[in-house]
């Protein structure tokens, strides 16, 4: 199997739910480090616009979103697996809302004034600033944004909630970690890393051991590696999808081999263009090919992706 390489960089907490998952599934990794904000041309140049973090590369295949990256890991390692039986469903809704919902309340939260100026502390303002409009250009006003004072009443509640799944059991669903658990980890893991807001954590105890209990997974064996290794990677290998499903689904009218674009419905909200090469019940892939890096599958997952017929130029 080719190298499992990740496009990450160490502050990011979609990266941190995939990095523990490395982790659980004792699956060896190279780590590429990326820029936080744009520009991101090595990215770019592998995905096609997609600037989300993380990534995961095999190869010259481009796994895009923690969601789909987990369903490859599954693949890869069944044990232990993110989706026990019988709570499989439940599990993959939990994780959706932690993804959403939690996330946002949590980073609302998290990036309060107090919050944000700890974070970049020692950056100079322009750092702060540049990062700000990076993340206003990602949504371009298509999100609602929760206020601290309602962030904190949502997110004390989601807490206790949480609280309360835990009040029986080591994991959320039960004596194992499961995808709801790595999900429902990383905005709160990022509120750990703050002083000034991480306070709010205290109010419920059992979610600090749970959390503790994920921590002390880890992130398993890592190599560090580079964009430019990655990228020569890419160049000389041949797509070859590990996504099991491969029944084509037609909810747009729109036939394989046809130029599309595929972008997030909500935030990180650039255009990917390729060739439609797959539309199965769970993901699209789009096919691209460049000078730099040869040509490279690039996979979405369904759900949170519009896919839409190109526009002709």
């Amino acid at each position: 199997m080719a190298d499992l390489i990740l496009h990450h960089y160490n502050t990011s907490p979609f990266s941190e739910k995939v990095r523990l998952i490395l982790g659980a599934k004792r699956l060896p990794w190279k780590s590429v480090l990326i820029p936080a904000i744009m520009p991101k041309p090595d990215v770019e140049v592998l995905t096609g616009g997609y600037r989300k973090t993380p990534f995961l590369q095999i190869g010259s295949d481009m796994y895009c979103d923690s969601a789909l990256i987990a369903d490859v890991l599954e693949h890869l390692q069944p044990e232990a697996t993110l989706y026990p039986e019988p709570e499989k469903g439940m599990s993959r809704i939990l994780a959706q809302w932690a993804d959403t919902t939690l996330f946002w309340a949590a980073m609302a939260w998290n990036l309060q004034p107090k919050g944000a100026a700890e974070v970049f502390a020692k950056a100079p303002p322009e750092v702060a600033k540049a990062f700000g409009e990076d993340r206003g250009k990602m949504s371009a006003g298509n999100m609602a944004r929760l206020r601290p004072a309602d962030a904190a009443g949502a997110y004390k509640s989601y807490l206790r909630r949480l609280s309360d799944m835990l009040d029986d059991k080591p994991y959320l669903l039960g004596e194992a970690p499961c995808i709801a658990d790595f999900s429902a980890y990383h905005p709160l893991w990022y509120t750990r890393r703050i002083d000034s807001v991480r306070g709010i954590l205290d109010l419920t105890p059992a979610v600090v051991d749970w959390m503790d209990r994920m921590a002390a997974i880890g992130h398993g064996t890592t190599e560090k590696s580079s964009a430019e290794e990655a990228i020569a990677i890419a160049k000389a290998a041949t797509p070859h999808t590990l996504l099991t499903d491969s029944t084509f689904q037609d909810d747009h009218g729109i036939a394989l081999g046809s130029a599309v674009t595929v972008r997030a419905e909500s935030f990180g909200l650039e255009e990917t263009p390729g060739t439609l090469v797959a539309a199965t019940r769970t993901h699209y892939t789009l096919e691209r090919s460049s000078e730099r890096v040869g040509t490279v599958h690039v996979h979405f997952p369904r759900i949170g992706y519009v896919l839409k017929k190109a526009e002709a130029a």
